[in-house]
């Protein structure tokens, strides 16, 4: 049997039955790892972009604040946040399609400025870039760049007309070849389907990105998915649960929106195979505080002992 017969035998499961295959899948392939990151949003506001769920759009009115690159003192501030915090990676994330010039060479120095003086693996999103790019960074000390893909490719102009799916995969193309880590994911929520959804997971295990985020919409006022129903529990659920299937050997790391999407269902998202979480906060929007979430991380990894 196939990957793609194997996939029609776990989407027809009850959602037990399938969270339970996805946990032993997790279990088998990545023992009791838990990961957490961190991260700072390193220039804010006016992005060119038009994505629908984002509140940094300059398409949008929605009072998003709008600031310039981080100063050097800034980010290792931010850096050394998210170490104590209990992170394991800290990216830099910036607003637009993406950096060139003075501004690029200027995240290059606050990469390596953070991996001499935090000593916390680099990690970056800066929007689409080239393959040259992303060697100067990974020469800075970059070790993974972040590039979500969101969405599927069919469903993708229905998010963002300002840039193609084709685009972001270019840009994780580019930086696999310029021996970057790449994490890769998308969002949860935007009213796309089950198929979207596997159709994401199918093109990330194609692209063998190293890390997957899942991010579950919060529909922020201003932008044109404010009154965004609510993905049922059970559909984020199974999305987890089948991306886990897919993609077996990465971490899984839940981020924006767990917290109103999942509320008292938290902990079964990492019984359907989830292994991390983004700690410390979002671009525009808090998180719950560090302490809970390592008293939380701390205890499902009992859990796990237990499985």
């Amino acid at each position: 049997m196939g990957i793609m017969d194997d996939l029609a035998g776990w989407r027809a499961l009850p959602l037990v039955e399938l969270m339970a295959l996805a946990l032993r899948a997790k279990l088998a392939h990545r023992g009791g790892q838990f990961s957490l990151c961190g991260i700072a949003n390193a220039k804010s506001g006016q992005c060119s972009e038009d994505c629908r769920f984002c509140v940094q759009s300059a398409h949008f009115a929605t009072g998003a604040p709008v600031y310039p690159l981080l100063s050097r003192e800034q980010a290792l501030a931010a850096a050394w946040a998210a170490k104590n915090d209990g992170a394991g990676h800290f990216s830099l994330v910036t607003s637009g399609r993406g950096l060139g010039g003075h501004e690029l060479s200027r995240v290059a120095e606050l990469i390596a400025a953070i991996r001499e003086e935090v000593e916390i693996p680099v990690c970056a999103s800066l929007g689409i870039l080239r393959q040259s790019d992303l060697e100067l960074l990974k020469e800075a000390g970059l070790v993974r760049y972040h590039h979500n893909l969101e969405t599927s490719e069919s469903f993708f102009p229905r998010i963002a007309t300002t840039h193609s799916f084709a685009e972001r995969v270019d840009t994780i193309r580019a930086a696999k070849a310029a021996g970057l880590e790449v994490c890769a994911g998308g969002i949860l929520g935007l009213g796309e389907s089950e198929d979207d959804r596997v159709s994401l997971a199918l093109t990330l295990r194609g692209l063998e990105v190293d890390s997957l985020p899942v991010n579950i919409l919060i529909p922020l006022p201003g932008t044109p998915l404010a009154g965004a129903p609510s993905l049922p529990v059970r559909d984020i659920l199974r999305s987890l649960a089948l991306f886990r299937l897919l993609l077996p050997a990465i971490p899984i790391r839940l981020a924006a929106g767990r917290e109103t999407a999942l509320q008292d269902f938290l902990g079964s998202a990492f019984l359907s195979g989830a292994d991390g979480m983004m700690i410390g906060g979002y671009l525009t929007e808090k998180g719950r505080l560090p302490e809970e979430d390592l008293r939380f991380a701390a205890r499902i990894r009992e859990l796990w002992l237990e499985a």
